[in-house]
């Protein structure tokens, strides 16, 4: 009804957005809110008890260099490589619709991890170079009992939106 209106009318005869206008007076100004938003990731020890939640992992990335982190427990293992610059891609975000945080868990904890449900054993047969020990790090949480845990990222991934891009994570 709003664009019939203005089509007799003009463009110039419709409120400006945010702003209500009656018998040409404002009535409402938009406000500008400012947020200010800061975040930081320290897993730096307050006391005693919160180092009992440090988990302690390597990944090896694809040039075979090992990059020893520290996570928590909850963590993903998606976001924790993702958070140390760990080139671990997750496309679809942890969705379980890609295969591009596809990693070789060490064999001493694989049988640690829970089994992958047919959700995740869907997308990693998508996945190239799968191996009996390939998980989804979108799908392994860290625990205490992955304390010393080794995580590979193989050659190649297959991101079927566009191979070779990397996007940021959020």
């Amino acid at each position: 009804m709003a664009a019939s209106w203005a089509a007799g009318r003009g463009a110039a005869a419709l409120p400006r957005p945010g702003l209500l206008c009656a018998a040409g007076r404002l009535l409402l100004r938009p406000r500008r809110a400012r947020r200010r938003f800061h975040t930081a990731v320290t897993y730096q020890a307050e006391d005693e008890n919160s180092m009992a939640e440090v988990v302690n992992v390597v990944f090896v990335d694809r040039s075979g260099q090992r990059v020893p982190v520290q996570g928590r427990v909850g963590d993903d293992v998606l976001r924790l490589a993702q958070r140390h610059g760990i080139e671990l891609e997750g496309a679809c975000e942890a969705s379980l619709a890609c295969s591009t945080c596809h990693v070789y868990v060490s064999h001493d904890f694989v049988d640690k991890l829970p089994s992958p449900d047919e959700r995740e054993e869907d997308m990693l047969d998508m996945a190239p170079l799968l191996q009996e020990n390939s998980r989804l790090g979108c799908q392994i949480i860290l625990c205490k009992e992955l304390e010393g845990a080794e995580f590979t990222l193989p050659k190649i991934t297959r991101n079927f939106y566009v191979d070779g891009h990397v996007p940021k994570p959020h």
